[in-house]
């Protein structure tokens, strides 16, 4: 039987994909800095030691712990470099060592930064696997270093490792105070799940796939975001009059939303396409803004049974305010 290690199995992904996995008769050994349900073994990965120990007999490592970008407002830079690239070349090199079979690194549409929002003028960006990467912040800086990390363990040690850039699955708060001001939270997220958001169950999906074929693979960075409706021909469109384009490709858009007192964007400035993702591991997200308004045209709950379980978890232990949100609850790494 395959034995799975998971890091940050007390966070969001981690404890998701702890359950699913269970929940699917896989042996899954797990680990994280804070006490959870799903954790095992309460153990920093800067413990190479103790994690030699814990990973003796593992055949597949898949990483979720890291610091978030809302870590950025409480933590220094070298504990971004400590537990983002330290801590993910510990696993690396352990995994190396133990002839790991498949290594899957759960990674961030962050890392694209700046270049998610383009030039006045110019069309919404279109984001996959091609488009430069330029982190604005310690976060990104640390995710992509800790990516390459990954490809060099495949490279030159020939550890099949497989790096998933996920955008938004959260239930937290939007960060952006004019986002929070503009919409109500389910408005926000069911309006992403046009261009820049994934249910965790599709995301855990994803990772259970790349860990089938990591081996096949051997290196590969992919988009995992649900899948948009738009086109190439649409984005110029989309940064202009969002609205339009939106009810274009679902002419009941105005009529759900307006039951709701809910409201589409203006302009929407980047749209991810998971196109990859879905030729290489054959993954096929199934909740995507069709599905999200047929949900909410029917009174049902758009989430998943797994976002629903894993609800909201937070990422700080203090009780702080920055900007206008209040940031409160526990820290995961």
């Amino acid at each position: 039987m395959m034995k799975v290690l998971v890091t940050g199995s007390s966070g969001h992904l981690g404890s998701g994909l702890v359950k699913h996995l269970r929940d699917k008769g896989v042996d899954v050994v797990s680990i994280d800095i804070k006490e959870g349900e799903g954790t095992d073994y309460v153990v920093s990965i800067l413990d190479s030691t103790t994690l030699r120990k814990i990973m003796e007999g593992v055949d597949t490592v898949v990483h979720t712990a890291t610091l978030h970008k809302p870590h950025v407002a409480t933590h220094a830079y070298s504990e971004f470099v400590d537990v983002n690239i330290k801590g993910t070349l510990n696993l690396l090199q352990i995994s190396s060592e133990l002839a790991v079979k498949s290594f899957v690194f759960t990674s961030t549409t962050s890392t694209f930064g700046d270049a998610l929002v383009p030039e006045r003028g110019k069309p919404s960006e279109r984001i996959d696997e091609k488009t430069k990467i330029i982190p604005k912040n310690i976060y990104g800086v640390t995710k992509v270093s800790a990516e390459d990390l990954c490809r060099i363990f495949s490279r030159n040690h020939d550890l099949p490792c497989v790096v998933l850039r996920l955008s938004r699955f959260f239930q937290e708060e939007d960060d952006s105070p004019l986002a929070r001001d503009l919409y109500n939270s389910d408005n926000l997220k069911c309006n992403e799940f046009l261009h820049r958001r994934v249910d965790i169950q599709d995301a855990v999906d994803a990772v259970v796939l790349a860990i089938e074929k990591a081996p096949k693979i051997k290196f590969s960075r992919l988009v995992i975001s649900a899948t948009t409706p738009f086109k190439n021909e649409d984005l110029e469109a989309l940064r202009l009059d969002a609205k339009s384009v939106v009810s274009k490709h679902y002419p009941q858009l105005e009529r759900i939303y307006e039951s709701k007192g809910w409201k589409m964007y203006k302009s929407i400035d980047r749209v991810y396409f998971n196109d990859k993702a879905r030729q290489v591991l054959g993954w096929r997200p199934k909740y995507n803004f069709a599905y999200v308004l047929n949900c909410i045209d029917s009174g049902l709950d758009y989430r998943s049974p797994l976002a629903r379980y894993i609800g909201s978890k937070g990422y700080h232990e203090i009780d702080f305010w920055m900007g206008h949100i209040r940031l409160v609850t526990r820290n995961q790494t």
